[in-house]
């Protein structure tokens, strides 16, 4: 059934799924929700929050998108995924509601958020944390009612249908906010920091600076097993461990932990030692993600796919003495040459394969931005690729595309056992309320 809607394509815009959902019941009112925006991190944050919140006891939804493996991975209640067979339903009683409301069925991403509307209101949860999709005003996740909305760092992205410009790109992720709501962004530009404000003024928004009310005072890496983050908000000090590594994943930890302190003016109560044990728990598959496999060797894993994340990668990197090999895909509408041109200087040899999207771009063009090298090669194909690149104690860093890295993962369990699916639990099963 996916298969058939992915074909629709992207559609913005929010009558469709409004008309649907009201179809449905209009289950995405049943339940308060925190709406996250962003270009990178959003992801992070959204699961970090998440596993606070659990950790507080209280019934969580998560949402998030794009997967890594399989779809199911996109909903989740308690950290664990939603059940394969139960999707199916919901996503039949989605289709066939479209259908008979509109007359057209909806798009892959309309389908699976109304699916998670539904399950989350089946479940009644106490929250659900939503990843928007692509911007925010349009995204089909911006039906709720969010008592918190959240952006994350901003970045060029998706300029055919976000604008060419930060200021146009900050407008839409900031047509997530609510008036008379709190919402959080963690901005440090001029441009895209006046656009949201200008937004906030406009709908009356209770709009905070991350960066100017929280303050990370230490981190302590801990090489590819995460590390270790000291901050202070205005309601405390926190000294936090996260599975997490990369100072990117402590800016993103600290957001979460301001959500979640905001959240108390909402009736929420995540203690200290919830917000801790969130961050000590929980994981995130596919982000600076350390596999060792036999033989000495080692796979670092990234989602990274646009040029602020492969610039964060490339930071991270420098700590590091002993380089990697690159394993590099990505889609036709990501700034590879600037991507490429921040990690190329820090990988030995290079190669260069295609991800399983229709929209990826071919290798010999990407071969095209790397003149001079004589490293870089093109396999035939992925299972070729991984094969070159994993000889004894080789050290291979696999990023440029969320659809590369979850095929990876999938490739090294068939062959090694290992890593565990990404559908496993984010976190442990805590106690509801």
């Amino acid at each position: 059934m996916l298969d058939r809607l992915e074909k629709l394509g992207i559609r913005l815009g929010l009558e469709n799924v409004r008309h649907l959902l009201a179809g449905l019941g209009d289950p995405q009112l049943r339940f308060p929700s925190v709406l996250v925006a962003g270009s990178n991190g959003k992801g992070s944050t959204s699961a970090l929050l998440a596993a606070m919140a659990s950790a507080a006891g209280y019934r969580t939804g998560l949402y998030t998108s794009p997967h890594l493996e399989s779809v199911e991975e996109r909903i989740r209640y308690q950290g664990l995924v939603i059940d394969p067979g139960h999707l199916a339903q919901l996503l039949q009683e989605v289709v066939r509601t479209a259908e008979k409301e509109q007359g057209t069925p909806p798009t892959y991403f309309e389908a699976v958020t109304a699916a998670a509307f539904l399950f989350f209101a089946e479940r009644k949860v106490d929250l659900a944390i939503l990843e928007v999709g692509m911007g925010g005003r349009l995204d089909a996740t911006n039906v709720c009612d969010p008592v918190l909305s959240l952006i994350t760092s901003i970045s060029l992205e998706h300029r055919e249908h976000l604008g060419d410009t930060l200021a146009a790109i900050a407008r839409e992720k900031a047509g997530t906010f609510r008036p008379g709501r709190p919402a959080l962004v963690w901005l440090e530009e001029p441009e895209p920091s006046e656009a949201v404000r200008t937004v906030a003024e406009e709908l009356g928004t209770d709009l905070r600076f991350a960066p100017e009310i929280v303050s990370v005072r230490e981190i302590i890496p801990r090489g590819m097993d995460g590390q270790r983050v000291k901050l202070v908000t205005p309601r405390g000090e926190h000294d936090l461990e996260t599975r997490l590594p990369g100072t990117h994943q402590a800016k993103n930890l600290a957001l979460a932990v301001l959500a979640a302190e905001t959240l108390r003016e909402t009736g929420f109560e995540i203690s200290p030692k919830a917000i801790a044990e969130g961050a000590r728990t929980c994981r995130w598959p596919g982000r600076l993600e350390r596999i060792s496999l036999p033989g000495g060797r080692l796979v670092l894993l990234d989602a990274a796919h646009n040029p602020e994340g492969t610039a964060a990668l490339a930071r991270f990197l420098e700590g590091f003495p002993e380089p990697f090999d690159l394993l590099f895909g990505a889609l036709g509408d990501k700034d590879a040459a600037e991507m490429l041109g921040s990690l190329a200087p820090r990988v030995r040899k290079i190669f260069l394969t295609r991800p399983e999207s229709d929209r990826a771009r071919e290798p010999k063009e990407l071969a095209a931005l790397l003149p001079g090298r004589g490293d870089v090669e093109v396999p035939s194909n992925l299972e070729r690729a991984l094969a070159k690149g994993l000889p004894l104690n080789a050290r291979l860093l696999v990023c440029g595309s969320i659809y590369l890295a979850g095929e990876v993962r999938k490739k090294l369990r068939e062959r090694f056992g290992i890593p565990g699916p990404a559908s496993e639990p984010l976190y442990p099963l805590p106690n509801p309320r």
